[in-house]
């Protein structure tokens, strides 16, 4: 019997859900989204894996069916503690290392089993490019592709002692937190219920988003340093930025890292794009996809 089931978010999609052995909070669970190729076609660029950003899981369905025009199989990964992975026990989006979601990303790539373009969002690109440069099967990978990506965190530098005191206290007290410091202005760009156009699960992206843990800033500033020093990502990897309309990162802060990333960094710069570049105004987005499919024929 087949472990794939319909998405109980989006209809005209399946899930496959996946079981890890417990962590420090209990039952953790993974789940792989895809949008169903019909039989009578194929996915002639091959296959492609989107990670989401922090408070965040897969709802773009338009970004799954310009990928499937296109001619790509498209899959998506909520991670463990996110979106439809997220149980009542779990603290929501916590880790306490970033090389917790490598397991989730071994297993999709592996249900996947054919070469992917993988793709990452905010903090699911600092994971992917991470993951790109020592995850267990990044050979299957192709070509990365990072959208927004968590660099380095937006804060000036009169409160960057505050960052290294959570930090520090996430060694401490990981799960101490501050329910205060996510801004909603983003959510509310977003969402049709203030001034977006789509349509999100607010349970799941909450508008004041989830409360942020000491022990998660540290093991994304961890992470961050391990980025900053250096990577050598083996295949293409394309960097994609708004400018200082991306109110939650600072698109310097890209630009300054990208090249550390391997030896085939290209970058692509959309002003006026909003932080997560696909749910940008029509013509934005278009420039977006135009930009990434040409750019991966190309290193193809």
């Amino acid at each position: 019997m087949s472990a794939w089931r319909p998405d109980r978010l989006l209809e005209g999609f399946e899930a496959f859900e996946q079981r890890f052995a417990h962590d420090y909070d209990g039952e953790v669970v993974t789940t792989l989204v895809r949008l169903p190729v019909p039989p009578a076609h194929t996915a002639p660029r091959g296959a492609v894996l989107y990670v989401h950003g922090f408070i965040d899981y897969f709802f773009q369905r338009h970004m799954a069916e310009r990928f499937a025009a296109a001619g790509y199989a498209f899959y998506a990964l909520d991670c463990r503690k996110h979106g439809r992975s997220l149980r009542a026990h779990q603290r929501p989006c916590f880790c306490k290392d970033i090389t917790e979601y490598f397991a989730d990303l071994d297993w999709a790539l592996e249900v996947i089993g054919a070469p992917v373009l993988l793709a990452g969002h905010s903090t699911g690109g600092l994971v992917s490019a991470l993951y790109a440069h020592a995850g267990t099967r990044r050979g299957q990978l192709g070509a990365l592709w990072l959208n927004s990506p968590f660099f380095e965190f937006n804060a000036p530098p009169a409160r960057r002692w505050l960052l290294t005191a959570a930090a520090m206290l996430g060694g401490i007290l990981p799960f101490g937190n501050d329910n205060k410091s996510i801004r909603p202005e983003y959510v509310e760009g977003l969402h049709r219920n203030w001034r977006g156009e789509w349509d999100f699960d607010l349970s799941l992206k909450p508008r004041e988003g989830f409360p942020v843990y000491y022990g998660w800033v540290r093991a994304i500033r961890k992470a961050q340093a391990r980025l900053q020093a250096g990577l050598s990502i083996g295949c293409p990897v394309l960097v994609m930025h708004s400018d200082t309309a991306d109110i939650i990162l600072d698109w310097r802060h890209m630009t300054r890292w990208a090249p550390g990333l391997g030896p085939q960094v290209a970058l692509a710069a959309f002003p006026g794009g909003v932080h997560d570049l696909v749910l940008s105004r029509r013509e934005i987005r278009d420039a977006v996809f135009e930009r990434l499919f040409t750019w991966d024929a190309a290193v193809h």
